[in-house]
């Protein structure tokens, strides 16, 4: 019965590596911790996308009013801020919905309803005129259907983004930024007219690549899509399968709008305030083996294959 048991828990543990080569497997995620942002005079409000900035070990986000972006600890706490000036953008709204980081302090965010993307550096306490700032085009003009999220593949420089609704739709391909507009060659990679993947709308995207655990895998290549409409996370490839999937119906009331993962494979959603006092910060992790279960599993493969020697020398 213990061979067999022991028998089982291997085959679970390499099932378990061999499915990380190729998914990340939301089904393994949990909620772990939740935190209360900070308002910031409503910078802090309706927070609408995140992105993960390694070289600093923090996270940005943006709110939907498109007042500034802020940066905050892993654990929710204000670092700092900076402002945006919208004026000169042609944007009437300011919505900013995407947000990603591409290192040395750089970010770039998206409007809406303008589907321009906008890079800049970011200066705590300070403020960017984001008219002159470098710039391009992901799409055109549009109504509040437009593009809701952005992400950054540090492999080759490339960026995927989301098209909210009417159609959704799916982008990938580079972008050179530049004063007064640069260039994209973004192609959809998919769209739909009401759905897509399952899911109702898009609300952000990111890319897996960053996740030191899956460096030269299949599962680099994965995208994770976030719907805000279908409150759902899912997990797909570049062919546009589905891989897996995880109900954020039962996390929490607030709208969840951004989604993004750090080198350990932990993802972190922003909802914002939706009624509430604070939008928030959920943290969810997976629950992987303890060393000490690693030790137990790799002196049964050892004490499996000393029977199996003793059994062939009795033979």
């Amino acid at each position: 019965m213990i061979k067999k048991t022991l028998i089982a828990s291997l085959l679970a543990f390499a099932s378990l590596s061999a499915s990380a080569q190729t998914s990340l497997d939301l089904s393994r995620y949990q909620v772990s911790a939740s935190y209360n942002l900070d308002t910031l005079s409503e910078m802090g409000l309706e927070a609408s996308a995140v992105t993960y900035a390694r070289d600093r070990g923090s996270l940005f986000f943006v709110g939907d009013e498109g007042l500034g972006v802020v940066e905050i600890s892993l654990t929710g706490q204000t670092l700092g801020k900076m402002n945006f000036n919208w004026t000169g953008t042609g944007s009437t709204n300011n919505d900013a919905e995407g947000l990603t980081y591409l290192g040395n302090g750089v970010l770039v965010v998206a409007e809406e309803r303008l589907q321009d993307a906008f890079k800049f550096n970011y200066v705590a306490g300070g403020s960017v005129t984001l008219a002159n700032a470098e710039f391009v085009s992901i799409g055109s003009t549009v109504g509040n259907v437009g593009t809701e999220g952005i992400s950054y593949d540090p492999r080759d420089g490339s960026f995927v983004s989301v098209k909210q609704d009417g159609p959704v739709a799916l982008l990938a391909g580079g972008l050179t930024f530049a004063q007064g507009g640069g260039v994209s060659s973004m192609s959809t990679l998919y769209s739909g007219t009401t759905s897509l993947f399952g899911v109702n709308s898009f609300s952000d995207v990111q890319t897996l690549s960053p996740i030191d655990a899956l460096v030269g895998t299949a599962a680099a290549d994965n995208l994770l899509i976030l719907s805000l409409d279908s409150k759902k996370l899912i997990e797909i490839n570049r062919s546009g399968q589905v891989l897996s999937s995880l109900d954020l119906s039962g996390v929490t009331n607030q709208a969840i709008e951004g989604v993004t993962v750090d080198e350990k494979g932990t993802i972190y959603l922003v909802a914002e305030d939706s009624g509430m006092p604070n939008s928030k910060l959920f943290v969810l992790t997976a629950p992987v083996p303890e060393p000490e279960t690693y030790a137990m599993l790799l002196a049964g493969l050892g004490l499996l294959g000393a029977v199996a020697r003793r059994r062939k020398l009795a033979a």
